[in-house]
């Protein structure tokens, strides 16, 4: 039988120690480095490309233009109305293509048709995006039918099916433009996770500052005032939610306020904030201000959505945002 040697210390000692002149010497306790097995990430980093983070932008610009399509439709501002119609629905296309090309095969899309799971946020999407597509694209159509077609009876059957349509769509709009930061909070990834109380404000008012923006680039100074209004608010929104993603409490901040993501976002909010601020001020008096304004809000919404893509892939790609946080709720447990 040997004696129990007690608890060993192989790393480095917080205590000090005497000096030889008698001072108290403290030992210098290394910066933690974490690490997995074989130097491999804890996660897997999202097998997605530039497609998701695209199509997270084109989503969302679809779903504001079709508010503001329903708000010009029923305040008589046909030139807004228009412009948001067939941009929305061009927006919503691009959408679709994205998702599918990355998807890799079109019939994957139609297998997620094959169930209905409301605990699943991207069967809920799929369906959100069945329901919007119809409205989109039949207002779009009414949009673009040509004068020769408008006097005949199917071109008058659009045209009444038209406001329906649109206000459909518009119903829709909220659940489209959120719908894709729910997805994004439910997986694994940290930086997704951890800011999932703040994602879905941040995607809906990037979404309502990017329809701004089209609104603002299609129609004439005299009918554009809903979407600087819009503008305004959806910046405020986006701007407020990205501001406290950044304040977070804990580790999964950083990965949203250093390297790449932070660029992006940093930016994001220069065009963004600048958009809104032309949107209230000189884009009232000139064509050219509110197509600049217009310009800068759909180039901080397409940022906002790079910026948040690429924090989740670098939070996947450093073992510390999965094995910090994991330590300090064992240690707030163990209190």
């Amino acid at each position: 039988m040997t004696a129990d040697p007690g608890p060993r210390h192989d790393g480095p000692r917080r205590r000090g120690r005497r000096g030889d002149d008698g001072s108290r010497e403290q030992l210098a306790v290394p910066r933690v480095k974490f690490e997995s097995y074989y130097g491999r990430p804890v996660l897997k980093p999202p097998v997605w490309e530039w497609k998701i983070a695209a199509y997270l932008f084109t989503g969302g610009l679809s779903a504001g233009s079709a508010l503001l399509a329903a708000g010009a439709d029923l305040t008589g501002r046909p030139a807004l109305r228009r412009a948001t119609r067939v941009g929305g629905f061009g927006a919503l296309l691009a959408s679709m293509y994205l998702l599918v090309a990355d998807l890799g095969r079109p019939e994957r899309f139609h297998h997620m048709l094959r169930v209905a799971k409301p605990s699943s946020p991207m069967s809920v999407g799929t369906w959100i995006l069945v329901a919007y597509g119809p409205g989109s694209a039949l207002a779009a159509a009414a949009e673009l039918l040509p004068p020769a077609l408008r006097r005949s009876l199917p071109g008058h059957l659009l045209q009444a099916a038209a406001r329906p349509a649109g206000l459909s769509a518009a119903v829709f709009a909220p659940g489209v433009a959120s719908y894709t930061a729910v997805l994004l909070s439910q997986t694994a990834v940290p930086a997704w996770n951890g800011a999932h109380r703040e994602l879905p404000f941040v995607f809906t008012g990037s979404a309502a500052a990017s329809g701004a923006g089209l609104g603002l680039l299609g129609a004439p100074v005299g009918e554009a005032g809903p979407a600087r209004r819009l503008a305004v608010i959806g910046a405020a929104v986006e701007l407020t939610a990205s501001r406290l993603v950044d304040r977070r409490p804990g580790l999964v901040t950083e990965a949203y306020t250093t390297g790449r993501a932070h660029q992006l976002r940093r930016w994001s909010e220069y065009l963004t904030l600048g958009g809104a601020v032309a949107a209230a001020t000189v884009a009232r008096r000139s064509r050219l201000a509110a197509a600049a304004a217009g310009l800068a809000l759909l180039g901080g919404s397409a940022l906002q959505r790079f910026g948040t893509f690429e924090a989740g892939v670098a939070s996947t790609k450093d073992p510390k945002y999965v094995v910090q946080p994991q330590r300090a709720r064992l240690a707030a447990r163990g209190q």
